[in-house]
């Protein structure tokens, strides 16, 4: 969850081409359908042409980690790409820049944390933590929800809990949809666990505000409903263990969506890290019903997954029937540029054969809440019937898309890529490694000096480092009116929605980006980093 208090501190393997999957079970045979979690960040404010704003990078938790601004001064001939890098070793790689790749996607597929991401009825869903509101992006592909606009389904006129809103989760009952979250009076310690439904069959709404839910009188977050033996149990975070965030697990009855009945067990739950157990989230398989949850502090690069499980037929209100399983069972990949991977939802391709797992992750190992996207990948199976969530994957690394997804005319252009042309001094190198996307950028700070990239399609999106020494640049469509974009952040990170433009007509386009050779207060330079450009 978005963590920004105390407590709140608190809470790969593609497995592309292997194996394909017997059907798994992400639901139990019952009224509960299985759900996700998916934050987008507000899909970047869709820029209208005329816009002329300064777009300023997140605000920053904590200082910067010791890194150099850019990279040592490099010829700017590209260097050869024509082997992917062990970062993306894992994955389906195409060549980059060559225009379409229509069953193929790169993440994040979403700029904000705690994701619960679905597919229903031909369309992916995914909520993430906003704020002050819940807010959810609809794509009929993967490859196109990063652009997809947010549609925001509730907002809060009650003070009590208009503020902290973090976490939402879907879930299906019946002829309803319901959405669990975290919310507050802007006091952590208040936070406290809600439910809205839905009007319809309809995950997009609207809702309605519809009970409190599982108040024992104190802190409670990241609740959402469990599914074992035909009876639907909440699962959920809150203090334990002489602690005073998300330390504990918790589990009751529920007698309807919205209701609990009776007292709450604690579940002990391992985790690496003493501090937090969070985002409990089931998943169903062999018999058996696994209940995976967050560790560590999630602005920790360490922040990981950990698993219980239980055997069908078992009572759950009794703990000694939960099994630990060994962990951390994901975590940060250093190699692939991955740290704090977590907060998580399960999804299942759109024919039913894969598979996939959706969690948040930054790109830089800074101890940090900002910078946490949405992120997917398949996973596999076991021998002994345990999920194999292998390794996280880089960013940029190129996957299949879920299976009977119908993909889209996508494509990626990397910045040594032809269709950019560079005007000015502009240098390029190595120096920004896995945080880059195929491990390398061009950057300048000399006022003036531009990048154009001409690309055939509908929409554009800009992703690249983002720095204590960056500027400020202006970005136009067409050669029609600049947009300002802030490219500075307190600490480094690379591959980051720094643009994304309005929905323009199908066809051959130019981006210009411009350096202005200005900089907000905060930053030490004017540098604007070129990297990977996403086309739609």
């Amino acid at each position: 969850m978005p963590r920004t208090s105390p407590w709140r501190a608190a809470h790969v393997v593609l497995a592309a081409l292997i194996v394909a999957l017997s059907p798994s079970i992400h639901a139990p045979a019952q009224a509960e359908t299985a759900s996700a979690q998916a934050q987008p960040a507000a899909a970047p404010a869709q820029p209208a042409a005329a816009q002329a704003q300064t777009i300023a990078a997140p605000a920053q938790a904590v200082a910067p980690r010791d890194q150099a601004v850019a990279p040592p001064a490099q010829a700017v001939a590209p260097p050869a790409q024509a082997v992917a890098t062990s970062a993306h070793a894992a994955s389906y790689e195409p060549k980059p820049g060559t225009a379409r790749a229509a069953d193929s996607f790169r993440n994040p597929v979403n700029p904000s944390a705690d994701p619960s991401l679905i597919y229903h009825d031909g369309s992916y869903y995914v909520a993430t933590t906003r704020g002050d509101r819940i807010g959810i992006w609809r794509s009929r592909s993967l490859a196109t929800l990063l652009a997809e606009p947010e549609q925001v389904v509730w907002r809060d006129g009650d003070a009590s809990r208009d503020k902290q809103m973090w976490a939402p989760a879907f879930r299906h009952v019946g002829s309803r949809w319901y959405i669990y979250y975290t919310a507050s009076d802007g006091v952590d310690a208040n936070h406290r666990m809600y439910v809205l439904e839905s009007a319809g069959d309809d995950p997009m709404g609207p809702y309605a505000f519809k009970a409190k839910i599982a108040d024992f009188g104190e802190y409670a977050i990241d609740g959402e409903p469990i599914t074992h033996n035909g009876q639907m149990y909440f699962v959920w975070a809150g203090p334990g263990r002489g602690m005073g965030g998300p330390a504990q697990l918790y589990i009751a009855r529920m007698s309807n969506p919205w209701t609990v009945t009776g007292g709450r067990v604690a579940i002990p739950a391992d985790g690496g890290c003493p501090e937090v157990r969070e985002g409990p989230t089931p998943l169903y398989r062999n018999g058996r019903t696994f209940l995976t949850y967050s560790t560590c502090d999630t602005g920790k690069p360490d922040y990981q997954l950990w698993m219980l499980s239980i055997a069908d037929g078992a009572d759950p209100m009794v703990t000694s029937n939960w099994r630990q399983h060994p962990g951390p069972v994901f975590s940060r990949n250093d190699e692939t540029g991955v740290w704090g991977p977590g907060h998580h939802s399960f999804f299942r391709s759109p024919d039913g054969t894969e598979d996939w797992i959706a969690y948040h992750a930054k790109n830089t190992s800074t101890y940090t809440y900002d910078f946490r996207t949405t992120r997917v990948q398949r996973f596999t199976w076991n021998a002994d019937g345990t999920p194999h969530f292998g390794r996280p994957l880089a960013a940029g690394a190129t996957q299949r898309l879920p299976s009977g997804d119908p993909g889209a005319a996508t494509s990626v252009i990397n910045d040594f890529d032809p269709q950019v042309t560079y005007a000015g001094t502009w240098q390029s190198g190595s120096g920004c490694g896995n945080q880059c996307f195929w491990g390398n950028d061009h950057w300048s700070g000399q006022a003036g000096a531009t990048a154009t990239v001409t690309f055939t399609g509908s929409r554009v999106a800009l992703l690249s480092v983002r720095d204590r020494g960056n500027g400020i640049a202006a970005i136009s469509i067409d050669g029609g009116p600049e947009q300002r974009v802030d490219y500075y952040s307190g600490i480094r990170v690379g591959e980051q929605l720094n643009y994304l433009s309005p929905v323009l007509p199908y066809g051959t386009h130019t981006l210009r980006v411009r350096v202005t050779g200005e900089r907000n207060p905060a930053s030490g330079s004017t540098v604007i980093s070129m990297d990977r450009i996403e086309v739609y």
